[in-house]
């Protein structure tokens, strides 16, 4: 049975201007795991509403409402992009840093840079 898990009470404003509630859903998959997403109404029309793609997929009801309670602001905010079918632009996620190991410490290795 799909559900409510939390009702935010935030407006969220989209690059368009458009205003928008979101609140938190979910529901038992048919693989026996719990998915949820996120939906927005709309705050001038109440009957407009848009969804993200499933969000996440948790164990059980009990974990599904555990990461619905903990969204941030930012999240919902990435979440209100995809649902809206937003991308980022090529090289908007590029991160110029260049790690200084190529991989974690060895089973019996040094831990420090020399």
């Amino acid at each position: 049975m799909t559900e409510v898990l939390v009702e935010f009470d935030t407006v969220m404003t989209a690059p368009d201007g458009t205003r928008w509630v979101p609140r938190a859903c979910g529901r038992p998959a048919d693989d026996g795991l719990w998915e949820g997403w996120i939906e927005f109404l709309g705050v001038t029309d109440e009957n407009t509403a848009i969804r993200s793609p499933r969000e996440t997929e948790q164990p059980n009801r009990d974990d599904l409402m555990y990461w619905a309670q903990g969204l941030t602001g930012t999240y919902l905010e990435g979440a209100l992009a995809r649902a809206l079918g937003e991308h980022p632009k090529p090289g908007e996620r590029d991160i110029p840093a260049r790690p200084v190991f190529d991989g974690p410490v060895p089973r019996n290795g040094r831990a420090r840079h020399s």
